[in-house]
């Protein structure tokens, strides 16, 4: 079982940037995929980034691409999430998660709030 807790949550104007972290203990060998959910009120939950354990691949969503950037630091058992040019769309409860595979991702920490002022 992995133990995920994140970070780095707030409150931006538009066109502000916040950094997400999340550390994960346990057994992370067995969910070598890390990435970020949101779910916001009245929206289906999303999957807006995702990274693979070498880093070799690398997935945005198309809500996110070019704003959004996702890292790890195996080492540490650390992934963040780099925001940049924050939309009040992206305001949303984040969630860390970490399983085998980008598809079986699903929140299993707290979530950390970010709300983006117009």
């Amino acid at each position: 079982q992995v133990r995920l807790v994140e970070s780095g949550g707030g409150v931006v104007q538009a066109g502000g940037s916040l950094r997400l972290s999340c550390v994960a203990s346990g057994h992370t060998f067995s969910t070598p995929t890390m990435g970020w959910l949101r779910q916001a009120p009245g929206k289906d939950r999303e999957i807006v980034a995702g990274i693979s354990y070498y880093g070799t691949h690398i997935y945005y969503s198309d809500s996110v691409k070019g704003r959004f950037t996702i890292s790890r630091d195996n080492a540490k058992n650390t992934t963040d999430l780099q925001m940049n040019l924050l939309k009040p769309e992206d305001t949303a409860v984040y969630f860390c998660a970490a399983d085998r595979a980008l598809g079986l991702l699903s929140p299993q920490g707290q979530g950390t709030q970010v709300t983006v002022l117009s």
